[in-house]
């Protein structure tokens, strides 16, 4: 289910992104039609391009916010599990054991700091 959820996200990030792209390029191709320079009709098509495609794509947007926060989440929860196990405070099914080496392990390094 954790596959499903990252590949979901890069979905929804992919085709954001892509959406976002063809809206800069249709704005693009129809200044260029409109008689406007190449290059400066890409630089417009940036410029409206991009809030542009905030206010037409915002489901999509909204999905991707969504999904990047939820990512964010995991990985302080990782994290914040990866730092108690790292200072002994987490106790796995070998609770005892992992304690007590932990605490010795903490003795020294207390010992070392002052």
């Amino acid at each position: 289910m954790n596959d499903a959820r990252k590949n979901r996200l890069a979905v929804d990030l992919t085709l954001y992104m892509l959406a976002r792209f063809a809206l800069v390029a249709v704005v693009a191709v129809v200044l260029v039609l409109v008689n406007v320079p190449a290059l400066v009709a890409v630089i417009i098509a940036m410029v409206v391009g991009f809030p542009l495609g905030l206010l037409l794509f915002r489901s999509l947007a909204a999905r991707v916010t969504a999904g990047l926060a939820e990512r964010g989440e995991r990985r302080r929860a990782e994290r914040a599990k990866l730092r108690a196990q790292l200072r002994g405070d987490v106790d796995d099914e070998a609770g005892g054991d992992s304690s007590e080496s932990g605490a010795a392990g903490d003795e020294p390094g207390e010992a070392g700091r002052s």
